[in-house]
This record gives C-alpha cells, structure tokens and sequence, in this order.
C-alpha cells in the first residue's frame, strides 16, 4: 500500500483515497446501495398489513427452554411472508387464521432479531384494527370478523 500523501498539493489524492477505502465500511456500503430498503420485507415503513396464515411456535436458544408463540403474515402491500411474535401472555389466543394483523420491528440490534427468539424481526401490536395491549388487558372484546 502507498504511503499518505504530504504536500501542499496533496488534497486531491487524500480525498481519493478515502472515497476508496470507506467501501470496507459495512455501513458505508449498505446506506450507498440501499441494502436495508431493499432487503426489508416492510420496504422501509415502520408498520405492516398483513393477513395471518398460520400458528406457529419457535423454541428459544439457549441456554432457554421455551416454546415461543408466533404466527407467519403474509404482507398485503407486497405479499411477501415473514414471522412476527406474538408478545404476552396469552397473545396467541387472540389471534386466529386469516386475520388481519400489523406488525412492526421488534427492535432487535441492527434490526435483527431480539433476545432468545432466533430469526424473527417482527411483532403483532393490532389484531383486527384492535390493540392486542388492550385485548389481552381485557380492556376491550375482539371483534366479530
């Protein structure tokens, strides 16, 4: 590798060479090629439609030893499917096949997946156009659908 350049002239070779080596950045290089836009089930808005398909449950990692609830979406604006967990105790009886969910990020580190539940970026927050909060509070019913 070349030595730095020094000099009174030496401005226009310095900038090249930053522009070059800042593609070895991670983040340098997926905020230039729009990776997250591109990659993200969600296309880059917070919140998600989608219709439920199925229940499913994930175990945890280790050193964990539960069965989590989830149930697979399929996106209405683009019908692609992801896995989204269902948060709180009892969650998953207030949510049946076939209805209508919005998802948002879980909040996991570089918007990866959170805790113990591997490979899941997504959590159900209304069930039906209803808070799944409220719901499980026993606040309000869910509705007739």
């Amino acid at each position: 590798m070349a030595k730095k350049s020094h000099g009174l002239n030496s401005g226009k070779s310095l900038k090249q060479k930053r522009a070059r080596f800042r593609w070895s950045s991670e983040r340098y290089t997926k905020r230039m090629l729009d990776l997250k836009r591109r990659s993200d089930p969600l296309e880059g808005a917070s919140q998600a439609k989608g219709l439920v398909l199925e229940k499913i449950e994930i175990e945890a990692k280790q050193p964990n030893s539960a069965m989590r609830k989830a149930v697979r979406v399929q996106l209405i604006k683009n019908g692609r499917q992801v896995t989204a967990f269902a948060p709180g105790d009892g969650a998953i009886k207030m949510i049946d096949e076939h209805d209508e969910v919005i998802i948002e990020c879980i909040g996991g580190n570089k918007g990866r997946a959170k805790g113990d539940i591997p490979g899941v970026r997504w959590q159900v927050i209304k069930v039906n156009d209803q808070s799944l909060r409220a719901l499980l509070a026993g606040r309000i019913e869910k509705a007739r659908k």
